[in-house]
């Protein structure tokens, strides 16, 4: 089972792998440990995700050899648009050019004390809290709503449980994205609160948050307000991606 109180105020992480499994794996056992982690298949893909938006990180973890916008035109590209730290990562040690231009260095494989020990090692370091998390850090998933399902009913209850929220999330995020769309703030606002309350029952107290913050979104014309919504949607998007890695871990096939 998982520690859900380790979880800590830990930096965003932007992960940029071409090998889906290596990436899966390593995103998996960030967010395990509380990293909010967003991933990309290669460079191109990272820069977009940048330049719209979608990820604001703290640190990225770039794979030294991938097809396409890869290697040193790679860092640079993302130096100019970040500045975040630049880990190179890969099963072999690159090149001197590339280990120069980055902040550290990480063979795979490797797990989230690794790059804890990287981001203390490489200055100037990233303040790592270890304070619980509170209101403005919830963690993905309460222990104690797990635990009290699970002594009050059988596993393949709780098992259905989280599976009928994962589903009614996503049918969610689908009519937030219309009514997004149709500025239909109300929509916006009601589909927010029953995020919010579904989710809080549900210990997914990361995407309640994000529930939360959508249920109090205004929007003015001729202002960047429908922007702010969108990057609420995308965020909420990843703290549902984060749920589902908790999920498979402490409900495996």
């Amino acid at each position: 089972m998982l520690d859900f109180h380790a979880h800590q105020l830990l930096p965003r992480v932007l992960l940029i792998d071409d090998d889906m499994v290596s990436r899966e794996v390593v995103a998996t056992v960030l967010t395990m440990s509380g990293f909010t982690v967003h991933a990309a298949g290669d460079g191109d893909a990272a820069l977009a995700l940048i330049e719209a938006g979608d990820s604001k990180p703290e640190v990225i973890l770039m794979d030294t050899q991938m097809p396409g916008l890869s290697g040193v035109p790679l860092m640079d590209a993302l130096r100019a648009r970040s500045r975040a730290k630049i880990f190179a990562i890969s099963a072999s040690k690159p090149g001197p050019d590339l280990l120069g231009m980055a902040d550290g260095f990480l063979l795979k494989p490797f797990g989230s004390d690794a790059l804890r020990k990287a981001l203390d090692q490489y200055g100037p370091p990233i303040k790592l809290s270890t304070t619980p998390p509170g209101e403005d850090d919830p963690p993905v998933l309460k222990a104690e709503t797990l635990a009290s399902f699970r002594e009050t009913m059988p596993e393949a209850k709780v098992r259905e449980i989280y599976d009928a929220t994962v589903a009614d999330l996503h049918k969610r995020m689908e009519m937030l994205e219309i009514a997004i769309d149709n500025l239909d703030i109300d929509a916006v606002h009601k589909i927010g609160h029953s995020i919010k309350g579904g989710c809080a029952m549900a210990g997914a107290a990361q995407v309640s948050r994000m529930g939360a913050l959508l249920e109090t979104v205004t929007f003015e014309p001729g202002s960047d307000q429908l922007d702010n919504r969108q990057r609420l949607l995308r965020d909420l998007r990843a703290a549902v991606s984060n749920l589902e890695r908790m999920l498979k871990v402490e409900f495996p096939a």
